[in-house]
C-alpha cells in the first residue's frame, strides 16, 4: 500500500497549478549549478628573489707520492701516518682516496719548435708519448695534447686513449726554426683543464720539452724593448740580460700560479739531456720547470739519454698510479682568490720523501638556481 501512495502524492504534485497557470511538469529545467572561475595564481613581482642557493664545496683533495731514500714508492700508510697542515695549523684527514677510482684528465703538452725538433729523435719522442698515455689512462681518463710552438694550439680536446694517442702520432716536426711560447702554452693548458675538467677530477699537465721560451707574449714583447733600448743606447746589454731574466723569473711565477688555480699537477721531461746544464738558458729553462713542478707536487725529470725516455716515462706512469689522495674540509671562511699554504709530512717514516702541493686557491661560490632582485645585487 505504501507504493500506491507515493506514486498518488506524485501524481498530486505534478497536476498542481502555479501561481501562472502552469503545473510543475510544465515548467522549464532549472538552470545548471554555476561553476566557480578559479583563481588565477598571482604573478610574482619581477624584483621579487625566489630560491638563490650558493653552493661551496670546501673538500681538498691532496694528492701525494711518498718515496724512501732509494727512490722507491713507500706503500701501505693510512691515515695516521700523515700530517697535513694548512697555513700552519694541523688539519684532520677525512680519507684516502683510491687513484684507481678518481679519473684522470690529463694535458700532454708537446714542444715542436726547432730547439727540441732538431735533435734528431722527434719521432721517437711521440711514440713514447703516445706510450705513455696507453699505459697511464684507464678507460674514465681523458687526455687532451697541445703543441708548444709560437702560440699554444689545442691540436686535441680532452678523448679517450685511443683517440689522443693516435693524435699524439701525427702532429709534425718543425721544418724550420720556430719561436718557442712556452709559458703561454703551459697556462692556456691550466686554463683549459680549469673549465673542462670536473672539479673531481685529478688533473695533471705533462711537458716534453726544454723550457725554453723566447716567444710568449710577456717575454716577446719585453725583449723587443730591451733591444730597442739596447739599440738606442739607453741601456747596457748587460743591464738588459739583467732585466730580461728578472722577467723570466716573473713569468715563472705567473705561470706557477695558474697550474695552482687549476689544482693541476705539472710533470716536465726535458729531452735535451745532460747539455742542459752547459749553457745558462738552458739551465735557467729547466730550473724554471723544476720550480713549477715542486709547487704542485710534480717532479721535473732530465733523461741522461733518449734510450731513457721511456722509463721516465713509465716512472711518471706508476707515480700517478701509486700517490695517496688526501682528503680533508678546509676551513669554509677562507676568502676566494687568497692563496693557502699546505704542508704533508710522514711523522712515522722520518726518512721518507713526501711530494704535494704547496697549497690551493679556494675556489668562488657557485650559484645553483635562483633569481637576482635586479643586475647588480643577489640576495643568498
Amino acid at each position: 500500500m505504501r507504493p500506491a501512495l507515493l506514486l498518488g502524492v506524485l501524481a498530486l504534485l505534478l497536476s498542481v497549478p502555479g501561481a501562472n497557470g502552469q503545473t510543475i511538469r510544465d515548467m522549464p529545467p532549472p538552470p545548471p549549478v554555476p561553476k566557480p572561475k578559479p583563481t588565477p595564481t598571482p604573478k610574482p613581482p619581477a624584483n621579487e628573489v625566489l630560491d638563490v642557493v650558493k653552493v661551496t664545496s670546501n673538500l681538498v683533495m691532496v694528492p701525494v707520492s711518498v718515496t724512501d731514500s732509494a727512490g722507491q714508492a713507500v706503500q701501505g700508510l693510512r691515515v695516521n701516518d700523515f700530517r697535513l697542515e694548512e697555513e700552519g695549523r694541523q688539519q684532520e684527514i677525512a680519507e684516502i682516496g683510491d687513484p684507481e677510482q678518481v679519473p684522470l684528465d690529463i694535458a700532454l703538452l708537446f714542444d715542436v719548435s726547432s730547439s727540441v725538433s732538431q735533435k734528431g729523435f722527434f719521432a721517437f719522442q711521440q711514440e713514447a708519448a703516445a706510450a705513455f698515455l696507453k699505459q697511464v689512462m684507464k678507460p674514465v681518463d681523458k687526455a687532451a695534447i697541445f703543441t708548444i710552438t709560437d702560440r699554444a694550439t689545442l691540436v686535441q680536446p680532452l678523448a679517450s686513449t685511443e683517440i689522443a694517442a693516435a693524435k699524439m702520432l701525427t702532429i709534425p716536426a718543425a721544418t724550420g726554426p720556430v719561436p718557442t711560447a712556452f709559458y703561454d702554452t703551459v697556462s692556456a693548458a691550466a686554463k683549459y683543464l680549469n673549465e673542462n675538467s670536473p672539479g673531481r677530477h685529478r688533473r695533471v699537465i705533462v711537458v716534453l720539452s726544454d723550457g725554453d721560451d723566447n716567444f710568449s707574449e710577456q717575454i716577446k714583447d719585453l725583449t723587443i724593448a730591451e733591444v730597442r733600448a739596447s739599440q738606442n743606447g739607453t741601456q747596457t746589454p748587460a743591464a738588459a740580460r739583467v732585466g730580461l731574466q728578472a722577467r723570466h723569473r716573473r713569468a715563472v711565477l705567473d705561470v706557477q700560479q695558474a697550474v695552482q688555480k687549476a689544482d693541476a699537477t705539472f710533470y716536465s721531461v726535458n729531452p735535451g739531456g745532460p747539455s742542459v746544464r752547459l749553457n745558462d738558458i738552458s739551465m735557467r729553462a729547466e730550473l724554471g720547470m723544476q720550480s713549477i713542478a715542486d709547487a704542485t707536487g710534480g717532479t721535473a725529470f732530465v733523461p741522461d739519454s733518449d734510450k731513457d725516455l721511456e722509463a721516465v716515462f713509465r716512472q711518471v706512469a706508476a707515480e700517478l698510479r701509486g700517490q695517496y689522495l688526501l682528503q680533508y674540509y678546509a676551513n669554509a671562511e677562507a676568502s676566494p682568490g687568497q692563496f693557502r699554504r699546505i704542508k704533508v709530512s710522514v711523522p712515522t717514516h722520518s726518512d721518507a720523501r713526501v711530494r704535494a702541493r704547496q697549497g690551493y686557491y679556494p675556489k668562488q661560490d657557485r650559484i645553483e638556481s635562483g633569481r637576482a632582485k635586479d643586475d647588480k645585487k643577489q640576495v643568498p
